[in-house]
């Protein structure tokens, strides 16, 4: 009997990059509307943990949580630019 893993919601490509893309496209910071917007209209599959944990480590890097979208987009924000980053 084998057990039934929990499924993630992981986004194809990562949502962390689709954010860095429209940001670029832009030219200026996004704001909260646009991050949870892109969120919703971006291409997202269930997967079981396990295998997100395989894609993290694939990909070099853990995506940003869903749910927390722009929150953590703040984070990645500030890592990812931080000569850019206002807090």
């Amino acid at each position: 009997m084998t057990r039934e893993e929990p499924l993630v919601p992981t986004f194809i490509p990562a949502l962390v990059v689709l954010l860095l893309r429209a940001e670029d496209e832009k030219g200026s910071p996004l704001t909260r509307d646009e991050v949870l917007s892109i969120r919703d209209k971006s291409v997202c599959v269930m997967l079981p943990s396990s295998e997100v944990r395989k894609l993290a480590e694939s990909r070099g890097y853990d995506d940003i949580d869903p749910e927390q979208a722009w929150e953590h987009w703040q984070i990645a924000r500030g890592q990812l630019r931080p000569r850019d980053h206002k807090a």
